[in-house]
């Protein structure tokens, strides 16, 4: 397997907090990893921001409320909201059901590409969950 600088770009990466992000042309999806599914149990509702919404790094942009508890989701980047998944308002278990692909929080414009380099890739992010 050869691997490009775009194979490298558009690798998942990963938070200390349990998201995910997927960076493609300035445009990132993000999201909560399965881990973090799985530790909060079933979602009932998801708390979305609006599109054009700016964020600093670290800010909280969602909220996850389950059956256990309400998590925030933490942005691990500066950005705009570009697009928010519309299909978590109807069937919040999305989240649970594919939270790496079709249960994704939000899109967003990225405003500060250098906050990239503050993530963990695939490796590391399961060298993290083993400690």
């Amino acid at each position: 397997m050869v691997l490009t600088i775009a194979s490298i770009l558009a690798a998942k990466r990963y938070t200390a907090s349990h998201e995910w992000l997927l960076e493609d042309n300035g445009i990132a999806t993000i999201g909560i990893t399965d881990h973090a599914q799985e530790e909060l149990g079933d979602i009932v509702y998801v708390d979305l921001p609006s599109v054009g919404d700016s964020f600093d790094q670290a800010d909280t942009i969602a909220s996850v409320e389950s059956v256990k508890t309400t998590g925030d989701i933490t942005i691990p980047v500066a950005c705009e909201v570009a697009e928010v998944n519309e299909a978590l308002q109807e069937n919040p278990l999305l989240v649970n059901q594919s939270p790496e692909d079709e249960g994704w929080i939000v899109k967003v414009k990225l405003t500060a590409e250098g906050d990239l380099g503050d993530l963990m890739d695939e490796t590391s992010y399961k060298k993290f969950l083993a400690q």
